[in-house]
């Protein structure tokens, strides 16, 4: 439990907020996503969950900040944002009934999924007519997504990259939905009994680390190419989805 953490556990989630900022600081790349299999690799799936909610959200709300369009994109995906609400409710139920290292198996899995779809950024476009009916089921397989794993990512990506939006508006559609799902999801872990007070804590203190991680990640993508180091973490985070499937798989 986050309660009995001894020091070296708290070492480890604070080195994996440092690496998961520094990637966000160096490619974009969310933080998040980058975070949660190393959390649940080293504390479990429901222990990492209420970690990651205050940098997040955090890092999320700096984003909207500068992409500006806020009351623009709202009005376009309100529908999605309130979709996420019934899946983050089933996902998290989900959480609390099954096999933890089954949470962890599926998280490995999406991670992988993603990675892949990142890997090969695909050519899609979607019909205009297809968007309104579209944000739906979208939000609510994102919302079951993200209450069962944490990530965010899946099929939510694909869906915003097919409406072929421009980067600004992007950048704040995938936040506003992000911000929304993390202050939901805050919700849904804290009935379940997961986000407790000392998780509320180290979940707020990790901002120091993050903060520290992105500043070196920026200075970092001065000096390196962004697409070759963007390349190792998407393949670093299949490989740790893959360890994830196997731990689930080998018993």
């Amino acid at each position: 439990m986050i309660e009995a953490m001894a020091a070296e556990t708290l070492a480890a989630v604070a080195a994996a907020f440092l690496f998961a900022a520094f990637v966000k600081g160096a490619t974009g790349l969310g933080f998040s996503t980058c975070a949660l299999p190393l959390l649940a690799l080293a504390i479990g799936i429901r222990e990492a969950l209420p970690l990651v909610l205050a940098p997040s959200i955090a890092s999320n709300l700096l984003v909207m900040r500068g992409a500006g369009h806020f009351r623009e994109t709202v009005r376009r995906f309100w529908p999605l944002c309130l979709a996420v609400l019934p899946g983050i409710a089933l996902g998290v139920m989900l959480l609390v009934w099954v096999d933890p290292l089954a949470a962890g198996a599926a998280l490995g899995a999406v991670l992988a999924g993603y990675a892949a779809f990142a890997l090969a950024r695909p050519p899609l476009a979607l019909p205009p007519r297809l968007e309104r009916p579209l944000q739906w089921p979208v939000g609510l397989v994102n919302g079951v997504v993200n209450g069962l794993t944490g990530s965010q990512v899946m099929p939510l990506l694909p869906y915003l990259l097919a409406l072929q939006l421009d980067p600004n508006r992007f950048v704040q559609a995938i936040n506003c939905v992000f911000t929304f799902s993390s202050l939901a999801m805050a919700v849904g872990l804290s009935q379940a009994g997961f986000l407790t007070g000392p998780a509320a804590m180290i979940s707020v203190l990790g901002l120091l680390p993050v903060w520290a991680g992105v500043k070196l990640g920026e200075a970092l993508r001065r000096r390196l190419p962004a697409e070759t180091f963007r390349k190792a973490v998407l393949a670093l985070l299949m490989l740790l989805g893959a360890i994830l499937a196997a731990r689930y798989l080998l018993g």
